[in-house]
C-alpha cells in the first residue's frame, strides 16, 4: 500500500503519533487509508447536499474494509459568479482544485480517493487531478436539483432567471413574476436541473466509467442518490485491492465514448474544454478535431434543456445514462468501469422507460451531435457551437459585427436597445489569457434570447458559454485576440458568415485588409496585473488545447 510510507517502520514511529492524534483506532492502521475529497460548501446550490452524502461515503468506506479521511476543495458556484469578476476565477479554479488533490494526496501517500463533487469546474479538476496521479478512484457527482414550481409549470435557473431579465426589460413579463420567479426557480440542493455544464459533466463522469451506475443523474437529496454515495465508498476499497486504477479506465476509447454520450445528450460546449484537459493529464492526446468526427455519426437523441424541453429529473425517469448507453451500444466501445462490469454489459442491463426522452437512433432530433467544431480565417484554430441548441433558420446566419472588448460593454449595449436584428456581436479580449479566465457569457446570451432577438442575432466570442446557452452562439475562437487572432481586429459593420453545417466561420474582409490590420495591432496591457490570474494567464494554454497550464 502507498499509504505503508507513512504508517510503517521504527522511523515512522512519529508520523504514527500523529495520526493516532486525529483519532483513529490502532485495529485501523493496516487498512488502506482511503482520502475523501469533498467540495462542500455552503456557497454553491449544487454541494450544500454534500454533507449527508459524506456521512453515507464513509459508512461505505468503513463496510468495504478501508479507512477514510475528509479533506475539503473549494468550489465556484458559476450562476453566483457569473457576469461580473468573479468569472475570471471559475475556470482557472479547475487548474487550483487539480493541484491540491494531488497535493493532499502526495503528501499523505493516501491509498485511494472517493472524489465528491458536483459543480462545473470542480468534477473536471477532480478527474484531471485522478488522471495525473494515477491511484484507484472513484467519482460520486451529489446530483441535479429538481425543478422549481410556478403556477402549474415546471422551472429551471436558465430560462426562469437569466432569460427573465431580458424578458422583463422587453415587457414581457411584470414585477411579480419576476419576483416570483426569483424564488421559485431553484428549489432546492444540487446541479442546476438541465443539461448545463454540471450534469453534463456527471455524464461525461459516468459515461467515461469513473463513476458507478445511475450516478450522473440520480437527484439530490434523494435515497437512490444516498445508496450510490455508500456503494461508491464500498467500492474504492476493492479498486485499491485489485489496483484498478484510473488510467486503466480513462482510455482512448473511454474518452471516445464519453464524447458521443455528450454529443447523444446534446451537452455543454464546455466539454470541449474539459474533456481534452482531463485526456490530457491522464497521458492522452485527444484533439479538438475528435469531437466534431464523432458527431457525423453520433445522432442527437435526447431533448435537453437548455434548446429542449426536458430536465434531468426526466432523463433519470427514463433510465438514465445506463439507458443512454444501451440506445449508443453498437457505437461504443466496449471499456471497463469503476463498477466492474463493462460499459457493453451495463448498456445490456439496463432498460429504457421513455421512448420519447432517450430516442431511438432512427427517430432522433438531429441526426448529428450536440457540438460542432467550426474553422475559417475567423477562427483558424477553431470555434465551438452547440448545433443541437440552434434553430434550423440560424443553422447558417450572415450579420454585420457589432464589437466590444469585453463582457460588461456588450451586456450594457444590449440590454439598451443597441443590438438589432441582422447584428452579429462579437466579444473578444475574453479568451483564457485575455480574459483571463475565458469567463463564460451567459449573461449576454441570456439577454439576447430573452428580448426575442435569438432567431435574429448571432453572437461570437473568445470567451465561451454556460451549458445553458442556446441559439448561434460560437465560442472558443481560437487564436483568441490576446495572441493576435483574427478576432482581434474586427471592426464595426465587418460582414461575418456563419454556416453550421459546413463548418465555416468567416470574417468577409479581404486577406490584405485583414494582413494590414494585424500589422497596426497592438497587444492590450493585461486586465489583471497581480495574484493568481496574473500567473494564470501568464501560462494557460488556448482553447483548442484545452485551456490547460503550461
Amino acid at each position: 500500500m502507498r499509504s505503508s510510507t507513512i504508517k510503517e517502520g521504527l522511523e515512522r514511529l512519529p508520523h504514527r503519533a500523529l495520526l493516532y492524534a486525529t483519532g483513529i483506532p490502532k485495529s485501523e492502521m493496516g487498512k488502506p487509508f482511503i482520502g475523501v475529497a469533498t467540495s462542500f460548501t455552503d456557497l454553491i446550490a449544487g454541494h450544500t447536499g454534500m454533507r449527508d452524502l459524506e456521512r453515507f461515503i464513509e459508512k461505505g468506506v468503513h463496510t468495504g474494509g478501508s479507512y477514510p479521511f475528509f479533506f475539503g476543495i473549494p468550489g465556484i458556484c458559476d450562476g453566483i459568479a457569473m457576469g461580473h469578476k468573479g468569472m475570471h476565477y471559475s475556470l482557472a479554479s479547475r487548474e487550483l482544485i487539480a493541484d491540491m488533490v494531488e497535493t493532499v494526496a502526495e503528501a499523505h501517500r493516501l491509498d485511494g480517493l472517493v472524489l465528491l463533487t458536483n459543480c462545473d469546474k470542480i468534477t473536471p479538476g477532480m478527474l484531471m487531478a485522478a488522471g495525473r496521479l494515477n491511484i484507484p478512484s472513484i467519482v460520486v457527482t451529489a446530483g441535479p436539483m429538481f425543478s422549481g414550481r410556478y403556477k402549474g409549470r415546471r422551472l429551471n435557473l436558465t430560462s426562469d432567471t437569466f432569460e427573465a431579465v431580458g424578458k422583463f426589460k422587453k415587457g414581457l413579463i411584470n414585477r411579480q413574476e419576476l419576483d416570483q420567479l426569483e424564488m421559485c426557480a431553484c428549489p432546492g440542493a444540487g446541479s442546476c436541473q438541465g443539461m448545463y455544464t454540471a450534469n453534463t459533466m456527471a455524464c461525461v463522469t459516468e459515461s467515461l466509467g469513473m463513476s458507478l451506475e445511475g450516478c450522473a443523474t440520480a437527484l439530490a437529496v434523494s435515497s437512490k442518490k444516498r445508496r450510490i454515495a455508500f456503494e461508491s465508498g464500498v467500492r474504492i476499497t476493492e479498486l485499491v485491492k485489485k489496483n484498478i486504477t484510473p488510467r486503466k479506465i480513462m482510455t482512448l476509447k473511454a474518452f471516445e465514448n464519453a464524447i458521443m454520450v455528450d454529443l447523444a445528450l446534446g451537452g455543454s460546449t464546455n466539454t470541449v474544454l474539459h474533456i481534452p484537459a482531463i485526456a490530457h493529464d491522464a497521458g492522452i492526446k485527444l484533439p479538438l478535431e475528435s469531437f466534431d468526427r464523432l458527431a457525423v455519426k453520433t445522432p442527437h437523441i435526447a431533448d435537453m434543456l437548455p434548446g429542449g424541453k426536458n430536465y434531468l429529473e426526466d432523463l433519470d425517469a427514463a433510465g438514465g445514462i445506463p439507458a443512454v448507453l444501451k440506445r449508443l451500444r453498437g457505437k461504443l466501445n466496449d471499456t471497463p468501469t469503476v463498477t466492474g462490469r463493462s460499459i457493453h454489459k451495463i448498456a445490456d442491463a439496463a432498460e429504457i422507460y421513455d421512448e420519447d426522452v432517450i430516442r431511438p437512433l432512427n427517430k432522433a432530433h438531429h441526426k448529428q451531435g450536440g457540438i460542432a467544431i467550426l474553422k475559417g480565417n475567423l477562427a483558424p484554430g477553431g470555434a465551438v457551437v452547440k448545433q443541437s441548441a440552434v434553430t434550423p433558420g440560424m443553422m447558417k446566419f450572415s450579420g454585420k459585427a457589432l464589437v466590444f472588448d469585453s463582457e460588461e460593454a456588450a451586456m450594457k449595449s444590449i440590454l439598451a436597445g443597441k443590438v438589432k436584428p441582422g447584428h452579429v456581436v462579437v466579444i473578444r479580449y475574453e479568451g483564457p489569457k485575455g480574459g483571463p479566465g475565458m469567463r463564460e457569457m451567459l449573461s449576454p446570451t441570456s439577454a439576447i434570447a430573452g428580448m426575442g432577438l435569438s432567431e435574429s442575432v448571432g453572437l461570437i466570442t473568445d470567451g465561451r458559454f454556460s451549458g445553458g446557452t442556446r441559439g448561434p452562439c460560437i465560442g472558443h475562437v481560437s487564436p483568441e485576440a490576446m495572441e493576435g487572432g483574427t478576432i482581434a481586429v474586427v471592426k464595426d459593420g465587418d460582414g461575418i458568415e456563419i454556416d453550421i453545417p459546413k463548418r465555416s466561420l468567416k470574417l468577409r474582409v479581404g486577406e490584405d485588409e485583414i494582413n494590414k490590420r494585424m500589422k497596426s495591432w497592438k497587444k492590450p496591457k493585461p486586465k489583471i496585473t497581480k495574484g493568481y490570474l496574473s500567473r494564470y494567464a501568464r501560462n494557460v494554454s488556448s482553447a483548442d488545447e484545452g485551456a490547460i497550464m503550461k
